[in-house]
């Protein structure tokens, strides 16, 4: 019978606990065989950031460029440029220069229409006793507002009569048989209003005023 020979082994057994044995590579590891030790994602967030300071340092300097600009700007002449046409000054007449203002005052004038059997507006604005300077004869004027156009324009005749409007204590109507304000004289009816009863009264005074020195 042949006897069986064993060799130990030279190499020692070694014995590890489960924990060691499931224990991945450290990075140190990984580095010493040429491996990354940063990740892409990392590097990537690197890149980013000094792209975000090389654009903030380009703005600044843009900034400090545009206000040097400006302050080293020279400033714009006067330039003057003659007109091609000449225009001559034109003196507009109101045909109220030869007389004098009596009286004015702010009021609403409204004519009566007689075929619809309804008053119709004429206008607001300052009306006014105006005396001719030659002739001593008052008439009254009116202009609307803003445009200037005439709605009323008539000598304030000795027979005219001012008779309360019913319903109101500020406003009064009377016939006046030679307005002229739209063309031709015609006949109208008017009421005029005002803002308060002591304008109303005071306009009355001055009517009656004026067609005593009509007379």
């Amino acid at each position: 019978m042949s006897e069986e020979k064993t060799t130990p082994s030279t190499t020692p057994a070694t014995t590890t606990s489960g924990s060691d044995a499931q224990k991945p590579p450290s990075s140190a590891i990984f580095s010493m065989f040429g491996g990354k030790k940063d990740t892409d994602a990392e590097k990537e967030e690197g890149e980013e950031g000094l792209m975000k300071k090389k654009k903030k340092k380009i703005k600044k300097l843009k900034r400090r460029q545009k206000t040097n600009d400006e302050d080293d700007a020279p400033e714009s002449p006067d330039v003057h440029f003659e007109p091609i046409v000449h225009l001559e000054k034109v003196d507009v007449k109101t045909m109220e220069e030869n007389e004098k203002t009596l009286f004015k005052i702010r009021a609403k004038l409204f004519r009566f229409d007689s075929e619809n059997k309804e008053w119709k507006e004429r206008g607001t604005g300052d009306c006014k006793f105006l005396q001719n300077e030659q002739t001593k004869k008052v008439r009254l004027l009116m202009r609307r507002d803003k445009t200037l156009k005439v709605c009323a324009n008539h000598i304030i005749a000795p027979e005219y009569e001012l008779k309360p409007n019913v319903g109101s204590d500020r406003s009064w109507v009377y016939t006046c048989t030679a307005d002229v304000a739209e063309g031709p004289a015609e006949a109208f009816t008017f009421a005029i209003r005002f803002g308060s009863k002591e304008n109303a009264d005071k306009f009355k005074a001055e009517f009656e005023k004026a067609q005593e020195l009509n007379k």
